[in-house]
Protein backbone atom coordinates (compact mmCIF):
# COMPACT_ATOMS: atom_id res chain seq x y z
CA UNK A 1 0.00 0.00 0.00
CA UNK A 2 1.68 3.21 -1.17
CA UNK A 3 0.67 6.85 -1.68
CA UNK A 4 2.75 9.89 -2.60
CA UNK A 5 4.32 11.70 0.35
CA UNK A 6 3.21 15.23 1.20
CA UNK A 7 5.89 17.19 3.03
CA UNK A 8 3.26 19.55 4.48
CA UNK A 9 1.44 16.79 6.32
CA UNK A 10 2.27 15.13 9.62
CA UNK A 11 2.71 11.36 9.57
CA UNK A 12 3.05 8.63 12.15
CA UNK A 13 4.42 5.10 12.08
CA UNK A 14 1.87 2.45 12.98
CA UNK A 15 2.84 -1.11 13.89
CA UNK A 16 0.36 -3.96 14.24
CA UNK A 17 1.94 -6.90 16.09
CA UNK A 18 0.26 -10.28 15.76
CA UNK A 19 1.25 -13.85 16.41
CA UNK A 20 1.95 -14.50 12.72
CA UNK A 21 2.71 -11.14 11.08
CA UNK A 22 3.89 -7.65 11.91
CA UNK A 23 2.38 -4.93 9.72
CA UNK A 24 4.17 -1.56 9.82
CA UNK A 25 3.21 1.55 7.89
CA UNK A 26 3.47 5.32 7.65
CA UNK A 27 0.09 7.07 7.70
CA UNK A 28 -1.44 10.50 8.24
CA UNK A 29 -4.31 11.34 10.56
CA UNK A 30 -6.81 10.80 7.73
CA UNK A 31 -5.68 7.17 7.57
CA UNK A 32 -3.96 7.53 4.21
CA UNK A 33 -1.03 5.11 4.07
CA UNK A 34 2.17 6.38 2.48
CA UNK A 35 3.97 3.03 2.60
CA UNK A 36 3.71 -0.27 4.46
CA UNK A 37 5.64 -3.49 4.97
CA UNK A 38 4.82 -6.95 6.35
CA UNK A 39 7.24 -9.18 8.24
CA UNK A 40 6.67 -12.62 9.70
CA UNK A 41 6.67 -12.41 13.49
CA UNK A 42 8.70 -15.64 13.76
CA UNK A 43 7.40 -16.06 17.30
CA UNK A 44 9.46 -18.63 19.18
CA UNK A 45 12.35 -18.26 16.72
CA UNK A 46 13.25 -14.60 17.30
CA UNK A 47 12.51 -12.11 20.05
CA UNK A 48 9.34 -10.17 19.28
CA UNK A 49 10.81 -6.71 20.17
CA UNK A 50 13.71 -7.37 17.79
CA UNK A 51 11.27 -8.15 14.97
CA UNK A 52 9.29 -4.96 15.74
CA UNK A 53 12.50 -2.92 15.54
CA UNK A 54 13.40 -4.67 12.28
CA UNK A 55 9.98 -3.94 10.77
CA UNK A 56 10.29 -0.24 11.61
CA UNK A 57 13.84 -0.11 10.23
CA UNK A 58 12.77 -1.77 6.96
CA UNK A 59 9.81 0.60 6.69
CA UNK A 60 11.94 3.71 7.22
CA UNK A 61 14.59 2.50 4.77
CA UNK A 62 12.14 1.61 1.98
CA UNK A 63 9.53 4.37 2.29
CA UNK A 64 9.63 6.92 -0.55
CA UNK A 65 10.91 10.38 0.31
CA UNK A 66 9.37 13.64 -0.84
CA UNK A 67 11.35 16.78 -1.58
CA UNK A 68 11.93 18.42 1.79
CA UNK A 69 11.00 15.21 3.64
CA UNK A 70 7.94 14.72 5.83
CA UNK A 71 7.36 14.89 9.56
CA UNK A 72 7.10 11.67 11.61
CA UNK A 73 5.30 12.58 14.83
CA UNK A 74 5.83 9.32 16.66
CA UNK A 75 5.35 5.54 16.66
CA UNK A 76 2.12 3.81 17.63
CA UNK A 77 2.08 0.10 18.39
CA UNK A 78 -1.01 -2.06 18.60
CA UNK A 79 0.05 -5.45 19.90
CA UNK A 80 -1.38 -8.80 20.81
CA UNK A 81 -1.12 -9.47 24.52
CA UNK A 82 -2.11 -7.44 27.55
CA UNK A 83 -0.60 -3.95 27.70
CA UNK A 84 -0.01 -2.18 31.01
CA UNK A 85 -1.20 1.36 30.36
CA UNK A 86 1.02 2.83 33.07
CA UNK A 87 4.28 2.20 31.20
CA UNK A 88 3.52 0.57 27.85
CA UNK A 89 4.93 -2.79 28.88
CA UNK A 90 3.54 -6.23 28.06
CA UNK A 91 1.88 -7.43 31.24
CA UNK A 92 1.06 -10.85 29.82
CA UNK A 93 1.17 -12.68 26.49
CA UNK A 94 0.21 -16.28 25.84
CA UNK A 95 2.41 -18.89 24.19
CA UNK A 96 1.34 -17.49 20.81
CA UNK A 97 4.11 -14.93 21.53
CA UNK A 98 6.69 -16.79 23.65
CA UNK A 99 8.96 -14.66 25.84
CA UNK A 100 6.89 -11.50 25.31
CA UNK A 101 5.47 -11.26 28.85
CA UNK A 102 7.15 -8.48 30.83
CA UNK A 103 8.83 -6.78 27.85
CA UNK A 104 9.15 -2.98 28.41
CA UNK A 105 8.10 -2.33 24.83
CA UNK A 106 7.53 1.43 24.97
CA UNK A 107 10.95 2.03 26.55
CA UNK A 108 12.77 -0.24 24.06
CA UNK A 109 11.27 1.43 20.98
CA UNK A 110 11.69 4.97 22.33
CA UNK A 111 15.35 4.30 23.09
CA UNK A 112 15.99 2.84 19.64
CA UNK A 113 14.26 5.49 17.51
CA UNK A 114 14.17 8.63 19.67
CA UNK A 115 10.50 9.28 18.92
CA UNK A 116 7.42 9.39 21.18
CA UNK A 117 5.94 5.89 21.41
CA UNK A 118 2.36 4.92 22.26
CA UNK A 119 1.45 1.28 22.97
CA UNK A 120 -1.97 -0.33 23.32
CA UNK A 121 -3.65 -3.65 22.66
CA UNK A 122 -4.08 -4.42 18.96
CA UNK A 123 -7.86 -4.47 19.08
CA UNK A 124 -8.05 -1.25 21.09
CA UNK A 125 -6.33 0.50 18.19
CA UNK A 126 -8.76 -1.19 15.81
CA UNK A 127 -11.52 0.67 17.68
CA UNK A 128 -9.66 3.92 16.98
CA UNK A 129 -9.66 3.18 13.24
CA UNK A 130 -13.36 2.37 13.22
CA UNK A 131 -14.32 5.38 15.34
CA UNK A 132 -12.23 7.80 13.28
CA UNK A 133 -12.46 6.45 9.74
CA UNK A 134 -14.69 3.39 9.51
CA UNK A 135 -18.18 2.12 10.15
CA UNK A 136 -18.06 3.25 13.79
CA UNK A 137 -18.15 6.98 13.05
CA UNK A 138 -20.96 8.37 15.18
CA UNK A 139 -21.28 5.19 17.29
CA UNK A 140 -20.99 5.53 21.06
CA UNK A 141 -21.36 1.84 21.93
CA UNK A 142 -19.26 -0.57 19.88
CA UNK A 143 -17.45 -3.89 20.25
CA UNK A 144 -14.49 -4.92 18.12
CA UNK A 145 -13.32 -8.50 17.66
CA UNK A 146 -10.15 -9.47 15.79
CA UNK A 147 -9.96 -13.03 14.45
CA UNK A 148 -6.31 -13.72 13.69
CA UNK A 149 -3.72 -16.10 15.10
CA UNK A 150 -5.63 -15.60 18.35
CA UNK A 151 -8.86 -13.73 19.12
CA UNK A 152 -8.69 -10.23 20.57
CA UNK A 153 -11.39 -7.81 21.60
CA UNK A 154 -12.15 -4.27 22.65
CA UNK A 155 -15.11 -2.54 24.29
CA UNK A 156 -16.08 1.03 23.39
CA UNK A 157 -19.05 2.26 25.41
CA UNK A 158 -20.42 5.65 26.36
CA UNK A 159 -18.03 7.17 23.81
CA UNK A 160 -14.97 5.83 25.60
CA UNK A 161 -12.63 2.87 25.23
CA UNK A 162 -12.78 0.60 28.29
CA UNK A 163 -9.28 -0.20 29.58
CA UNK A 164 -10.15 -1.59 33.03
CA UNK A 165 -7.95 -1.33 36.11
CA UNK A 166 -4.59 -1.46 34.30
CA UNK A 167 -5.39 -1.93 30.60
CA UNK A 168 -6.54 -5.54 30.29
CA UNK A 169 -10.25 -5.04 29.61
CA UNK A 170 -11.70 -6.55 26.45
CA UNK A 171 -10.09 -10.02 26.45
CA UNK A 172 -13.10 -11.26 24.49
CA UNK A 173 -11.20 -14.17 22.97
CA UNK A 174 -11.07 -15.79 26.39
CA UNK A 175 -14.78 -15.78 27.04
CA UNK A 176 -15.80 -19.41 27.42
CA UNK A 177 -18.39 -20.56 24.90
CA UNK A 178 -18.31 -24.16 26.22
CA UNK A 179 -17.48 -24.91 29.86
CA UNK A 180 -16.72 -28.51 28.87
CA UNK A 181 -14.82 -27.45 25.77
CA UNK A 182 -11.30 -27.49 24.41
CA UNK A 183 -8.41 -26.48 26.69
CA UNK A 184 -6.98 -23.05 25.92
CA UNK A 185 -3.45 -21.63 26.09
CA UNK A 186 -4.70 -19.17 28.73
CA UNK A 187 -5.42 -22.03 31.14
CA UNK A 188 -9.19 -21.93 30.69
CA UNK A 189 -11.48 -24.25 28.74
CA UNK A 190 -13.85 -23.64 25.86
CA UNK A 191 -12.52 -20.18 25.04
CA UNK A 192 -13.75 -18.48 21.88
CA UNK A 193 -10.14 -18.38 20.65
CA UNK A 194 -10.08 -22.18 20.34
CA UNK A 195 -13.00 -22.09 17.90
CA UNK A 196 -12.75 -18.81 15.99
CA UNK A 197 -9.04 -17.97 15.66
CA UNK A 198 -7.05 -18.97 12.60
CA UNK A 199 -5.00 -21.27 14.83
CA UNK A 200 -8.09 -22.89 16.34
CA UNK A 201 -9.80 -23.37 12.98
CA UNK A 202 -6.70 -25.01 11.48
CA UNK A 203 -6.12 -27.19 14.55
CA UNK A 204 -9.67 -28.56 14.59
CA UNK A 205 -9.61 -29.20 10.84
CA UNK A 206 -6.32 -31.07 11.17
CA UNK A 207 -7.73 -33.18 14.01
CA UNK A 208 -10.79 -34.12 11.95
CA UNK A 209 -8.67 -35.03 8.91
CA UNK A 210 -6.38 -37.20 11.06
CA UNK A 211 -9.40 -39.00 12.53
CA UNK A 212 -10.65 -39.73 9.02
CA UNK A 213 -7.20 -40.77 7.79
CA UNK A 214 -8.07 -39.33 4.41
CA UNK A 215 -5.12 -37.01 3.74
CA UNK A 216 -2.08 -35.40 5.37
CA UNK A 217 -3.40 -32.80 7.80
CA UNK A 218 -0.34 -30.81 8.81
CA UNK A 219 -0.31 -28.49 5.78
CA UNK A 220 -3.93 -27.37 6.12
CA UNK A 221 -4.09 -23.83 7.53
CA UNK A 222 -7.11 -21.62 8.26
CA UNK A 223 -7.01 -19.98 4.83
CA UNK A 224 -7.29 -23.45 3.25
CA UNK A 225 -10.15 -24.36 5.59
CA UNK A 226 -12.07 -21.22 4.63
CA UNK A 227 -11.50 -21.88 0.93
CA UNK A 228 -12.74 -25.47 1.32
CA UNK A 229 -15.75 -24.26 3.32
CA UNK A 230 -16.71 -21.84 0.56
CA UNK A 231 -16.39 -24.62 -2.03
CA UNK A 232 -18.68 -26.94 -0.03
CA UNK A 233 -16.15 -29.38 1.44
CA UNK A 234 -18.11 -31.35 4.10
CA UNK A 235 -15.27 -31.58 6.66
CA UNK A 236 -14.52 -27.87 6.39
CA UNK A 237 -18.22 -27.10 6.66
CA UNK A 238 -18.38 -29.10 9.90
CA UNK A 239 -15.43 -27.18 11.33
CA UNK A 240 -16.86 -23.83 10.31
CA UNK A 241 -20.31 -24.71 11.68
CA UNK A 242 -18.58 -24.99 15.08
CA UNK A 243 -16.81 -21.68 14.49
CA UNK A 244 -20.01 -19.84 13.62
CA UNK A 245 -21.87 -21.36 16.57
CA UNK A 246 -19.10 -20.26 18.93
CA UNK A 247 -19.01 -16.76 17.48
CA UNK A 248 -22.78 -16.49 17.63
CA UNK A 249 -22.84 -17.58 21.28
CA UNK A 250 -20.07 -15.16 22.27
CA UNK A 251 -21.48 -12.19 20.39
CA UNK A 252 -25.03 -12.77 21.64
CA UNK A 253 -23.76 -12.87 25.24
CA UNK A 254 -21.78 -9.67 24.68
CA UNK A 255 -24.82 -7.96 23.17
CA UNK A 256 -26.91 -8.96 26.19
CA UNK A 257 -24.23 -7.70 28.59
CA UNK A 258 -23.24 -4.45 26.86
CA UNK A 259 -26.10 -3.44 24.54
CA UNK A 260 -23.88 -2.12 21.69
CA UNK A 261 -24.94 -0.44 18.47
CA UNK A 262 -22.31 -2.19 16.40
CA UNK A 263 -20.01 -5.21 16.31
CA UNK A 264 -16.91 -4.74 14.13
CA UNK A 265 -14.98 -7.88 13.17
CA UNK A 266 -11.47 -7.74 11.69
CA UNK A 267 -8.40 -9.93 11.35
CA UNK A 268 -7.34 -12.45 8.74
CA UNK A 269 -10.22 -14.89 9.31
CA UNK A 270 -12.75 -12.12 8.61
CA UNK A 271 -11.17 -11.60 5.19
CA UNK A 272 -13.46 -14.44 4.04
CA UNK A 273 -15.94 -11.65 3.33
CA UNK A 274 -19.71 -11.39 3.16
CA UNK A 275 -20.61 -15.13 3.26
CA UNK A 276 -18.71 -15.30 6.55
CA UNK A 277 -20.57 -12.29 7.96
CA UNK A 278 -23.95 -13.62 6.83
CA UNK A 279 -23.39 -16.74 8.92
CA UNK A 280 -22.15 -14.76 11.93
CA UNK A 281 -25.26 -12.57 11.83
CA UNK A 282 -27.52 -15.60 11.48
CA UNK A 283 -25.92 -17.54 14.35
CA UNK A 284 -25.94 -14.47 16.59
CA UNK A 285 -29.61 -13.75 15.89
CA UNK A 286 -30.53 -17.37 16.79
CA UNK A 287 -29.10 -16.82 20.29
CA UNK A 288 -29.95 -13.19 20.98
CA UNK A 289 -33.12 -11.61 22.35
CA UNK A 290 -34.90 -9.84 19.51
CA UNK A 291 -35.14 -6.57 21.43
CA UNK A 292 -31.33 -6.47 21.74
CA UNK A 293 -30.54 -7.69 18.23
CA UNK A 294 -32.86 -5.62 16.06
CA UNK A 295 -30.71 -2.46 15.92
CA UNK A 296 -27.22 -4.03 16.07
CA UNK A 297 -25.08 -4.07 12.93
CA UNK A 298 -22.28 -6.64 12.49
CA UNK A 299 -19.74 -5.38 9.97
CA UNK A 300 -16.23 -5.97 8.64
CA UNK A 301 -13.38 -3.75 9.83
CA UNK A 302 -12.42 -0.68 7.80
CA UNK A 303 -9.47 -1.39 5.48
CA UNK A 304 -9.72 -5.09 6.41
CA UNK A 305 -6.51 -6.57 7.76
CA UNK A 306 -4.71 -3.19 7.56
CA UNK A 307 -7.03 -1.45 10.02
CA UNK A 308 -4.88 -2.40 13.02
CA UNK A 309 -1.77 -0.82 11.50
CA UNK A 310 -3.71 2.35 10.62
CA UNK A 311 -5.20 2.47 14.11
CA UNK A 312 -1.74 2.17 15.64
CA UNK A 313 -0.64 5.23 13.64
CA UNK A 314 -3.76 7.10 14.75
CA UNK A 315 -2.77 6.28 18.33
CA UNK A 316 0.07 8.79 17.94
CA UNK A 317 -2.23 11.62 16.90
CA UNK A 318 -4.77 10.67 19.57
CA UNK A 319 -2.01 10.55 22.20
CA UNK A 320 -0.55 13.89 21.16
CA UNK A 321 -4.00 15.46 21.37
CA UNK A 322 -4.49 13.98 24.85
CA UNK A 323 -1.15 15.41 25.98
CA UNK A 324 -2.00 18.94 24.91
Amino acid sequence: MKNEANSLQAYAIGVDVGGTKIHAGIANKQGDVLYSVNLATLAGEKKVPDRIVEAIEVLMAEAPQSEGGYSIQGIGIGTAGQVDQSDGSIRFASDILPGYTGVPLKRIIEKRFGLPVYVDNDVNVLVLTEKTLGAGRGANHMLCIALGTGVGGAVFTGGKLVHGAWGGAGELGHLSVDFNGLPCVCGGVGCLEQYASGTGIASRMQAKLRSLGSEPASAVDSREVLARWQSGDPVAMEVMDETFAALGAAIASLIHALNPEMIVIGGGVAEAGEPFFERVRKETAKRCMKSFMENVSIVQAHQGNYSGMIGAALLVFDGKHSDE
